[in-house]
């Protein structure tokens, strides 16, 4: 999971305040529900177990897949004592809504039960990992009842989507936010089919498979027997897998070569290993409500100077929604100063969440494209940078203390005069003492 740098790290915010703020969110409904529309609520059965040495073995053999949150020892501490509840309690509801489903639950202590997690390959504390067959995928999303019931209902469909008819097909077209990749074959029974499944398998439910059997479909996706394309998200035109047919291991040392995109959306599923997968330390984030006029506009300029220069391998831009994220946005708009309400574009540093934005003078107008292509150009060359961003403050820090310095100065000028001013009243006075004598000895 992300490093834990709170109040500082961005990641650990996201981690921690959701997982404090959401889990309960699917446990009561706001107001009475008609029949169809009732959400659940925890019943009070546990479901989760404690997995250790003597049951591990049984909980594998016994469910088809076998989710596990492998966790901190138990704080003394009530309030870390209540975070620990919460977050069994998001366990046990989405156990409790997947009952039916062949899931089994647990967790495991990361002291007490220290053997069994070695035996089972766990050393990220605080992070969830499916086992299902032969394979640990580690769920890298936000820790709600949500999220992790779609993650896991992801994982129980097939590996492989196949598109049969043109409706199939402009279902397909309409998932420019995913990774996509599609391929064409002679039948399911096709050794060339059967490695793509098995490649699908190992970037499930990340990374969406899809393969037709039919030529009219094949057609329209211009693919050749045997051809797998490449989507990255928001591009118009795919890449095609070279010197097909391709072998599974083939297929996933090019599929994770590409796995970064020039443009993504920050998504609750997987949210945490986008941020985790950083250029050097910063990331190009991008804020845009794609349901307001500006921010649509602003989202298609920057679809627009990704497609163009979706060929620079260190230019990634995250997009975040802040409508997908709304519990965020005070956060992010005290952290990095930035108005939310309109449409942002800035560089983070992952580490200190120290940020530059990029001005926009005209608030009426959002930048052209050739605008926002010569400032991604100026982060990407080093001229804009975070960095500058601390120098500025530690210049800002030094005409503080020069201030400082100069009001001192000041007023040890003052008290200088005012000790001047006290010896000349002293004179005065003496002066005045010795008239009196004089005036006493004449009497």
């Amino acid at each position: 999971m992300v490093a834990t740098l709170f109040p500082l790290d961005l990641g650990s915010i996201m981690h921690h305040l959701w997982l404090m703020l959401l889990p309960f969110l699917g446990l009561v409904s706001v107001a009475p529900a008609e029949k169809g529309l009732e959400f659940p609520r925890y019943d009070g059965k546990d479901r989760v177990l404690d997995i250790n040495d003597r049951n591990y073995r049984k909980a594998m053999n016994k469910y088809s897949m076998l989710c596990l949150l492998y966790h901190e020892p138990i704080p003394d501490s009530k309030e870390l004592q209540k975070k620990h509840q919460m977050t069994e309690m998001v366990l046990e509801l989405v156990a409790q809504v997947l009952e039916e489903k062949d899931i089994g639950f647990g967790m495991v202590d990361a002291k007490k039960d220290a053997k069994v997690a070695k035996k089972l390959g766990l050393d990220e504390v605080d992070s969830v990992y499916v086992f299902k067959e032969d394979r640990v995928i580690e769920f890298d999303g936000l820790l709600s009842a949500n999220t992790m019931t779609e993650f896991l209902l992801d994982l129980l469909e097939d590996p492989v989507e196949v598109l049969d008819n043109a409706l199939e097909l402009k279902a397909f077209n309409r998932m420019d936010e995913e990774i996509r990749l599609v391929g064409f074959f002679k039948n399911q029974e096709s050794e060339h089919f059967e490695a793509f499944k098995e490649a699908a398998e190992q970037f499930q439910p990340y990374i969406k498979f899809f393969a037709t059997f039919e030529k009219t479909v094949a057609k329209q996706l211009t693919l050749k027997m045997n051809e797998v394309d490449f989507y990255e998200p928001f591009m118009e035109e795919p890449v095609t897998i070279p010197e097909k047919p391709h072998s599974e291991e083939e297929l996933v040392a090019f599929i994770t070569k590409h796995r970064r995109p020039t443009l993504r959306k920050l998504r609750a599923e997987d949210m945490f290993e986008t941020w985790e997968d950083d250029i050097e330390g910063i990331h190009i984030v991008a804020f845009a409500e794609e349901e307001d006029p500006d921010g649509f506009e602003f989202l298609e300029i920057l679809k627009e100077v990704a497609r163009d220069n979706t060929h620079l391998p260190d230019l990634s831009i995250v997009w975040i929604d802040p409508d997908d994220f709304s519990l965020l946005i005070p956060y992010w708009e005290k952290t990095f100063k930035v108005d939310l309400f309109r449409p942002q574009i800035g560089v983070v540093n992952v580490t200190d969440a120290d940020s530059v934005w990029m001005a926009m003078d005209d608030e009426e107008d959002l930048p052209t494209a050739q605008e926002l292509e010569d400032w991604i150009e100026d982060v990407l060359s080093g001229k804009v940078n975070t960095e500058d961003d601390d120098e500025e403050d530690d210049d800002d820090d030094d005409d503080d203390d020069d201030d400082d310095d100069d009001d001192d100065d000041e007023d040890d000028d003052d008290d200088d005069d005012d000790d001047d001013d006290d010896d000349d009243d002293s004179d005065e006075d003496e002066d005045d003492d010795d008239d009196d004598d004089d005036d006493d000895d004449d009497e």
